[in-house]
C-alpha cells in the first residue's frame, strides 16, 4: 500500500482535520466523529479513510453543508470493541461531534450500535457486515452502508445454486462477521437446492489461520464446492496453501469479498482462477459516476481506488444528504432524515430502507482471472442490494418491534 506510512503515524496522533477545511468566518464546522480499526486492516481502512477525505474535500469546496463546512475527528479503536466504545465517548463529550460513523469489523460495529443507542445519537455504520447490526440488534440510530452478509450471501447462492455440486465444506473467521455469512450461504442455497448437504466447516481464528491445517481438513470431507469467507492474510495463506496442496482442483470456490482489490492484488500471480467473488472491478466500470469518482481520486492520491474507497466516500455524502434533508444536527431530525434517504454513489443511486435502516448499496458479482501476473475480476455484473434483501414481514419478525 503506498503513501501509507504518514497516515499511519497520524493516526497515532489521534486526529486528522480532513483537508480542504475551510472556516467560515462566525460559522462552526460540522463535526463526524469516525472510528476505524486503521493500524489493525489498513488495506482496507487507508483506502477508506482517503475516500471520505475526498469526498470533504469535495464538500467543502463547494460551499460545505448548510453554509457550514464539514470536519472528521478520526480514532483508531485497533480492532478492539473496548477501545472504541471509550473513544466514542470521548469523540461525544470530548470533541463534542455531532454524529458519529466508521467502523469495520461487524463485532466492533454492533459495540458501537449499542453506545450510540444507549446515548441517542445517530451512527451511520460504514463497513461492518452482520446482519444483527440492523435486524435483530437493530435500533433506531443505527445505519448500514454497505451490503450486508445476507444480501452477499444471497447474491453468491444465486450462482451456487447453478453449480453441480451437491458435497459443500464452508471456511470461515471465527467471530460475528464469518458466522452469519456461513448461516445465511448454507440457509439460503439449501432453500434452492435441497439436494446440496454440508459435510465439514473450518472456523479459524481472525488472524490466526493455519492454512495448511485448516486445507487438509477441507480436503478430507471430499467436497465438491468450497464456501470461503477468509479475507485479508488470512485469505493469502489459505489460498497459498489451497494451491500448494491442490484443494481448488477440479472444485468450485465461491467466495465472499474476494473479488475486492485490497485482498485480490496481495494475491498477485497466484491469484486462483473461476472462483464465484462478490468484489469491485474497480478499473472496468465506466459509468458516468463512476468515472468521475475514480478520475477524481486518481488525481488526488495518484493511487486506484479499492472498494474501501467508495465506502469512505459514500459514507460521506450520505451523511451530508441527511443533514441537507434534515436541515438541522439535531439527531432525532438527523434519523428521520436517514428513514428513507436517497443518496448517489459512484454505483448508482441507493436508499437507505426506512424499515431496516440498511442501505441498498449493490455489489460486484464474477470471477477471478489472472491477468498480467495480476488478479482481476471477469465475467462481472453489478447486483443492485435492493434486489437481495428479505421480504418486508421477514425483516419485521427479525428486527424489534421498539426501535
Amino acid at each position: 500500500m503506498v503513501k501509507t506510512t504518514r497516515r499511519l503515524f497520524l493516526a497515532a496522533a489521534g486526529t486528522l482535520a480532513a483537508p480542504g477545511l475551510v472556516r467560515a468566518q462566525g460559522t462552526q464546522p460540522i463535526r463526524i466523529g469516525e472510528i476505524n480499526s486503521y493500524t489493525t486492516l489498513p488495506a482496507f481502512t487507508i483506502p477508506y479513510r482517503n475516500g471520505w477525505q475526498l469526498r470533504v474535500e469535495q464538500i467543502n469546496a463547494a460551499g460545505g453543508v448548510l453554509g457550514r463546512p464539514l470536519e472528521v475527528i478520526w480514532r483508531d479503536d485497533a480492532g478492539r470493541p473496548q477501545d472504541a466504545v471509550r473513544l466514542a465517548g470521548e469523540l461525544l463529550d470530548s470533541e463534542r461531534v455531532d454524529l458519529l460513523a466508521g467502523t469495520f469489523f461487524s463485532h466492533i460495529g454492533l459495540a458501537v450500535s449499542d453506545f450510540a443507542l444507549q446515548r441517542r445519537r445517530l451512527f451511520v455504520a460504514a463497513e461492518p457486515l452482520t446482519d444483527a447490526l440492523v435486524w435483530e440488534k437493530g435500533n433506531r440510530y443505527t445505519f448500514r452502508l454497505r451490503p450486508s452478509t445476507y444480501m452477499q450471501a444471497a447474491m453468491l447462492v444465486e450462482e451456487a445454486a447453478k453449480l453441480p455440486a451437491r458435497r459443500w465444506v464452508t471456511v470461515a473467521p471465527n467471530y460475528e462477521y464469518g458466522q452469519s455469512a456461513v448461516k445465511w450461504f448454507k440457509q439460503l442455497l439449501s432453500a434452492r437446492r435441497p439436494d446440496v448437504e454440508f459435510v465439514a466447516e473450518q472456523w479459524p481464528a481472525l488472524g490466526r489461520i493455519d492454512a495448511g491445517a485448516t486445507v487438509t481438513a477441507l480436503a478430507q470431507a471430499r467436497p465438491d464446492a468450497i464456501f470461503n469467507v477468509t479475507f485479508g492474510a488470512d485469505l493469502t495463506n489459505f489460498v497459498r496453501q489451497g494451491n500448494t496442496r491442490g484443494l481448488f482442483e477440479r472444485r468450485t470456490v465461491v467466495s465472499l469479498l474476494t473479488g475486492e482489490p485490497e485482498y485480490l492484488d496481495p494475491l498477485g500471480d497466484e491469484t486462483p482462477e473461476g472462483w464465484i467473488v462478490t468484489g469491485y472491478p474497480w478499473d472496468q466500470i465506466n459509468t458516468a459516476d463512476h468515472v468521475a469518482f475514480r478520475t477524481a481520486y486518481q488525481r488526488r492520491f495518484n493511487d486506484y481506488p479499492r472498494l474501501g474507497s467508495v465506502v469512505g466516500y459514500d459514507t460521506i455524502t450520505a451523511i451530508a444528504e441527511a443533514i441537507k434533508r434534515a436541515g438541522s444536527l439535531e439527531t432525532e431530525r438527523l434519523v428521520e432524515a436517514m428513514r428513507g434517504l436517497p443518496f448517489t454513489s459512484p454505483f448508482g443511486r441507493c436508499v437507505f430502507r426506512a424499515i431496516d435502516h440498511q442501505s441498498t448499496l449493490g455489489a460486484f458479482v464474477g470471477k477471478t482471472a489472472l491477468r498480467g501476473g495480476r488478479g482481476t475480476m471477469v465475467e462481472w455484473r453489478y447486483a443492485d442490494g435492493a434486489n437481495y434483501l428479505p421480504p418486508d414481514d421477514e425483516v419485521r419478525r427479525m428486527r424489534p418491534q421498539t426501535t
